[in-house]
């Protein structure tokens, strides 16, 4: 039996365990939100200011999980030699109120532990000078550090999150289509080969038997899969060998692909683009407008004006005949033919938004020449259209491109004769033997997606590790 005395010190004992309980762990976002105001908590990040004073330690402190930074206060005598510009930290103490405005909660330390250190005078990037993007380019193993890029990747992973959910909640099944394909879906050759590497004196036959390339779209697996499902897309990298350092084209990009079964016309398709763009962007709107708005006011000012805009508006619909019309109409000067027949340019497209306002505008019923063999015949000869589809938003140009699928058996057939791809694509006329439906789909392009709504000029700006010819870093 215990004595007074004795379960009197247990007691004691108890109530300093408890006061001594282990501190919460938060991100800085969950810091600087302010709802746990008055705990004792730990944050681990990066330093992105150091300031000592002769009794005071300020530091601001960052873990990606917020544009903003948290103040750390703490003692002159937990400063630290390796205590600099860059280091990872890992803070214990205090979270209380800021008599600061600017800073709605700090964090008063009573512990402070350097866990990677940092040398800033090698540092490429300081905290406090803007760098232009080029600058930051060379850099794809630090750039994430500066708060530009890690807002722009902010952006994307909620971008990410806003279109899995838009399919999902609209009865989408999402398809894992295959990055290694033996197809060349847009017949244009630009692909890149896959094959093992092997010694130079090992010479053997193919891995897979047949060529196999890296895929430039999962358009031909997502048919296959919509003979069973009425909806499907995918999402994932895509790839084209195409020897081009413009400011819209990537070697490796990701690509938002969606198609749908039953489809009655083109306008079924137009519908779902532009609700997945408006959707997807009211999302990112809300849930990173401090991020966007380091966007629309460091790099486009005045976009948001435009994106709001976009967003309480019909985007407006013309056919390709119609957008030659006024191509030729215009009094501008084009660099490339403005005939029946030729393919639309960055320079027409821009023009062409441009006289509707400039607001994002769909171009339907392109010649039936200019489209790939899938493309479903319109059959209105003379003029002789497919009915494919080309969403163009101002500053980026083309951002969805379409088209309903030739379900009639006899005429794809024909048309496989006559790009002599008959043999090639024997199993995607069986699709049309078996239980073949009216079906159309479209491709939407993620990092011009991101372009359009932040208006970032460069697409190497907006992927975390930009690959195109001649660079391939890291």
């Amino acid at each position: 039996m215990l004595s007074l005395a004795s379960f009197t010190s247990r007691r004691i004992l108890c109530i300093r365990h408890y006061c001594k309980k282990t501190p919460t762990k938060l991100r800085v976002s969950e810091a600087i939100s302010g709802s746990n105001l008055g705990a004792n908590i730990k944050i681990q990040g990066w330093v992105r200011s150091v300031r000592p004073q002769k009794k005071n330690l300020f530091l601001h402190v960052n873990d990606g999980s917020s544009l903003q930074s948290l103040q750390i206060i703490a003692s002159s005598d937990l400063n630290d030699p390796l205590l600099t510009f860059g280091c990872a930290v890992e803070v214990t103490g205090l979270l209380k109120q800021s008599p600061n405005q600017k800073q709605p909660v700090e964090l008063e330390a009573d512990k402070i532990r350097v866990v990677g250190e940092c040398n800033p005078l090698d540092f490429p990037f300081k905290i406090k000078e803007r760098h232009a993007v080029e600058y930051i380019r060379q850099f794809p193993h630090l750039r994430c550090r500066t708060n530009a890029f890690s807002s722009l990747l902010r952006i994307r992973s909620e971008a990410t999150a806003a279109i899995h959910s838009y399919f999902k909640k609209n009865g989408f099944v999402q398809i894992h289509t295959p990055i290694i394909t033996s197809n060349d879906c847009e017949g244009a050759g630009e692909l890149f080969a896959v094959q093992p590497q092997r010694p130079e004196n090992d010479v053997d036959e193919k891995f897979f038997s047949v060529p196999a390339f890296l895929t430039v779209s999962g358009q031909l697996h997502l048919e296959v899969m919509s003979g069973a499902f009425s909806k499907v897309y995918t999402f994932g990298p895509t790839f084209r060998a195409e020897n081009s350092q413009s400011r819209r084209h990537l070697a490796e990009f990701y690509m938002v692909e969606a198609e749908l079964s039953f489809t009655q016309s083109i306008e079924d398709l137009t519908e779902v683009m532009e609700d997945i763009f408006k959707s997807s962007t009211e999302y990112v709107l809300a849930q990173c407008a401090e991020d966007v708005a380091l966007f629309h006011k460091h790099v486009s000012p005045g976009h948001r004006d435009s994106i709001d805009y976009w967003l309480r508006t019909k985007f407006p619909v013309m056919t390709y005949s119609e957008a030659v019309d006024i191509l030729n109409r215009s009094s501008q000067n084009f660099v490339f033919p403005t005939e029946w027949g030729c393919d639309l340019q960055k320079e027409h497209e821009k023009y062409l938004v441009k006289h509707c306002g400039n607001i994002p505008v769909f171009v339907t019923d392109y010649p039936y020449e200019l489209k790939p063999f899938y493309a479903r015949d319109n059959q209105d000869h003379p003029e002789h259209t497919a009915a494919a589809v080309d969403l163009l938003v101002p500053g980026v140009g083309e951002l969805c491109g379409g088209s309903l699928r030739e379900e009639r058996l006899d005429l794809l057939r024909t048309r496989l004769e006559e790009v002599e791809l008959e043999d090639a694509y024997s199993w995607y006329l069986d699709l049309r033997r078996f239980g073949s439906v009216p079906h159309g789909g479209f491709g939407l392009g993620f990092e011009r997606y991101l372009q359009c709504i932040l208006g970032v000029d460069n697409i190497k700006d907006v992927i975390p590790f930009p690959r195109f010819s001649h660079s391939c870093l890291l």
